[in-house]
């Protein structure tokens, strides 16, 4: 097996082990493939203190020969579930105890387990896997660095293709396909995209706006690449800027900034939040920020750690983060600035390098 995966799997078996159960059942397919390099979409790993099996089912027997050859594997048959694969696997090695992920298996999956394996005494576990998963190795930072770089690529190509008659839903289609055609598996989530008003709609999706219809748009788009992530908003400005739009993107540029120079290995997350919420608060527009500073990201768009004021945790070397602050005002538009951060030994790096300046995020849409 890949030493990577073996760090990683030794890692979990010291969580088992200290938990003082007889294996622990990981059923969120995105921690399976991060700690056995197994990329298909069904498949349950059961980790003991001395080994792990993958179960799985036929579709998935040439890909895990293929991509996990020298781990155990247990193939379920058409006529079973995986309900069944974990009942039959559990007693077969005598387990007693199973640890299981609280947040990824279903109330109507545990409620399957825990009647069909009386004997087995089922202990809810969160994040041990996902906090893993909150510190990236070199690998894993050189991934995301080739999907941010792509990203941006895209994202350059379509803004200087911008024009008056172009919608909302044209310009996510085009940002897929440019991110498609640079090498991209595809985008990390559905591309926001809002012109004028629709601009403070935080996660809104894709209409028939036009880009001529305001001097201000609003994207918001990731893309995937060897199964990493990234995410970058931008406002690009198309026309004369209004007074009152630059006041909050110039507030929102300088809470970005007094967010990023917070960061380094150590800082407690909710500090982080603050130095920019106050920033927001003071100019006056604390209520138009309403949603967390910013976030973790890798194998999934949204991880381990959540910056906001609510958020427990420390900041440590070689999490790559988002610093996103916002302000919406409805009915006029929105600001949200998002740049995507690697916490180091010394402090942090900018991994994204588009410009922010208004004057440098304007384009020429031929009006």
């Amino acid at each position: 097996m890949n030493p990577r995966y073996q760090k990683r799997l030794r890692k979990i078996r010291k969580s088992v082990k200290s938990m003082d159960v007889s294996a622990l059942l990981i059923s969120n397919i995105k921690n399976v493939s991060y700690l056995t390099g197994f990329t298909g979409s069904a498949g349950y790993l059961l980790i003991s203190p001395n080994s792990q099996v993958l179960l799985s089912d036929s579709r998935y027997l040439a890909q895990l020969q293929d991509e996990c050859a020298e781990l155990d594997v247990d193939i379920r048959t058409a006529g079973s579930t995986m309900v069944d694969s974990v009942k039959r696997v559990a007693e077969d090695s005598k387990f007693n105890s199973l640890g299981f992920e609280s947040t990824s298996l279903t109330k109507h999956e545990f409620d399957q387990l825990s009647s069909m394996t009386p004997k087995i005494d089922w202990v809810p576990t969160v994040g041990l896997v996902e906090s893993a998963r909150a510190i990236k190795d070199k690998i894993e930072i050189a991934a995301i660095r080739r999907s941010i770089s792509l990203n941006q690529r895209a994202f350059e190509v379509i803004k200087h293709q911008l024009h008056p008659d172009q919608t909302e839903r044209q310009i996510a289609h085009n940002l897929e396909h440019q991110m498609r055609s640079f090498g991209a598996q595809g985008c990390a989530f559905d591309p926001i995209v809002g012109v004028g008003d629709r601009s403070a709609l935080p996660h809104g999706r894709p209409g028939n706006k036009k880009v001529g219809e305001s001097p201000f748009l609003l994207i918001d788009w990731g893309a995937e690449v060897d199964r990493y992530m990234s995410d970058l908003t931008r406002v690009v400005f198309t026309g004369k800027v209004p007074a009152k739009f630059r006041k909050i993107y110039e507030i929102v540029l300088q809470a970005q900034s007094a967010a990023i120079k917070k960061i380094r290995p150590g800082v407690e997350l909710k500090s982080v939040d603050s130095a920019a919420r106050r920033v927001i608060e003071s100019a006056g527009f604390g209520p138009n920020f309403g949603h967390g500073l910013g976030h973790g990201f890798g194998l999934e768009i949204h991880e381990t750690p959540f910056i906001s004021p609510i958020h427990e945790g420390k900041l440590f070397p070689g999490m790559v983060i988002t610093i996103e602050p916002g302000i919406y005002l409805p009915d006029f538009g929105g600001v949200r600035i998002e740049d995507d951060i690697l916490v180091t030994a010394e402090g942090c790096e900018v991994l994204s390098d588009l410009p922010r300046e208004i004057e440098e995020c304007t384009v020429d849409v031929g009006r």
